[in-house]
């Protein structure tokens, strides 16, 4: 019985897909992801709105020794370039053998992450309160971020065109604000409504004074000239300067092991800071390799991707197409050969809400770096479904690596669903497919993911960059 049970176990593993888990890992594995995941940690810090992300990633490109790209020079292979879009978003590119005349290797994430903008008149005083009144920015549920600490980030542009980089709430001895929220005992209205309806959008009103002005001669709206008067001194700033600002308001956690085992980090912004330090670390270490590979890391994805600093912009398409003047190539047919990662989460399964998922179709803590073949929703809209060709050379190149991976869906088919950036790539005709990092509580101002989950998604975009 023993043999029969043995040549069983031996057509089971030939034949079924039984994903592993992190009990497949070696404890150097281990190691490895938890010595990588302290770099991304200090990234996810310094970097909770795009402008700070892109300087991160500046610095540690020129580190690294990349330099500006410029167009009019000609570049060889092994060069490292960077090109910035509006301080907003950036590419990188190490420069491969065969330049882009076989097509490039596109790994693209996004930096934005949902929270609370300023509106462009933003500060008012009420009942001797000094607040800020916002637009939420991106899908978010509005009661998780009442009562939480939050930080005010972004730029103020003056009048005379000087720009001034605002931080305020991030170290220990500053202050920071908050949004309020009804105690239990006069809830009694607010907790019989439809969640969509409790808390709306106009209720994001952020506090930020209630002191007077020490020094006035009259009485009007004293705790908003306090306010005022506060900034004034801090950033050269006047009222009129919030309409030509970008501000916003993030939850002022800092990134923290998660569970008994430091197994996981809780921290705002994994959506998709998790997938963009990977694909940024996995350009850095990329060396001598075949076809230029390029990270692309972009704004605006959880808003729909518009505008100029988003993946609906010809930004990346232009940079592409002046690597393929260089290599005396149509800018098109080099974006024809392509290939890209959608560097993107998804949703993991949470065993609270399990009704919310389709268990064999999901994507689970600990499972490796998820492939997304198409997101969307419903009957598949909105989204690119890659070719079974591409999905087919994903999966080789994951297996050949030994990097573990697994396959997932966002939800149950008419739950609801979701978007990336994939299909803009897509109708650059380009091969795409979605791959990136499960997340639970996705959305949240406190997001989780596996620290193993993070580091195989590191070693999937350096193995794509690197192949031959």
């Amino acid at each position: 019985m023993s043999e029969e049970k043995n040549a069983t176990q031996e057509l089971r593993e030939k034949l079924l897909n039984e994903p592993k888990g992190a009990k497949a890992l070696s404890a150097e594995e281990f190691e490895a992801a938890d010595a990588f995941c302290e770099g991304y940690k200090a990234f996810l810090n310094a970097s909770p709105v795009e402008r700070e992300a892109v300087k991160y990633t500046v610095d540690a490109a020129k580190k690294a020794g990349f330099v500006p790209f410029d167009p009019e020079k000609e570049y060889k292979s092994g060069d490292r370039v960077f090109l910035v879009n509006r301080d907003k978003a950036i590419a990188l590119a190490v420069i491969g053998k065969n330049g882009v005349k076989n097509g490039a290797r596109l790994a693209i994430a996004h930096i934005d992450s949902p929270r609370i903008d300023l509106k462009p008149n933003p500060l008012y005083e009420a009942n001797n309160l000094a607040l800020f009144k916002t637009h939420y920015y991106g899908g978010l549920k509005k009661y998780q971020w009442t009562a939480i600490p939050l930080t005010l980030h972004g730029v103020v542009v003056k009048l005379d065109g000087t720009r001034v980089d605002v931080k305020w709430g991030d170290e220990d001895n500053e202050s920071c604000f908050c949004v309020t929220d009804l105690l239990p005992h006069l809830a009694q209205e607010q907790v019989t409504k439809p969640m969509s309806k409790a808390f709306t959008g106009e209720d994001l009103n952020v506090l930020v004074g209630s002191r007077p002005y020490a020094d006035a001669e009259d009485e009007k709206e004293l705790v908003k000239l306090n306010v005022m008067s506060i900034l004034n001194e801090k950033y050269g700033i006047t009222e009129g300067d919030f309409l030509s600002a970008e501000l916003c308001l993030v939850p002022s956690f800092k990134a923290k092991d998660i569970g008994f085992d430091r197994s996981m980090i809780g921290g705002y912004g994994h959506d998709d800071k998790v997938c963009a330090y990977p694909a940024l670390m996995a350009a850095l270490d990329a060396e001598d390799v075949n076809s230029t590979c390029i990270t692309y890391l972009t704004d605006k994805e959880e808003i729909g991707s518009d505008g100029n600093t988003g993946m609906q912009s010809d930004f990346l398409r232009y940079f592409i197409y002046d690597l393929a003047k260089q290599d005396g190539v149509e800018g098109y047919r080099a974006m024809s050969k392509s290939t890209c990662l959608s560097a993107d989460v998804n949703a993991a399964f949470d065993p609270t809400y399990a009704s919310a998922f389709e268990a064999k179709n999901s994507c689970f803590i600990n499972g490796g770096v998820v492939i997304s073949k198409y997101t969307g929703h419903g009957g598949k809209y909105d989204t690119s479904d890659a070719s079974a060709e591409y999905m087919g050379a994903v999966r080789s190149m994951l297996e050949k690596n030994n990097i573990q991976w697994q396959i997932g869906e966002l939800g149950r088919v008419d739950l609801g669903g979701g978007g990336t950036i994939a299909k803009y790539v897509a109708n650059m005709n380009v091969d795409v497919i979605d791959l990136g990092v499960p997340v639970l509580s996705m959305h949240a101002p406190f997001e989780i993911v596996s620290k193993t989950d993070v580091f195989m998604a590191y070693r999937a975009f350096y193995e794509f960059f690197m192949q031959q």
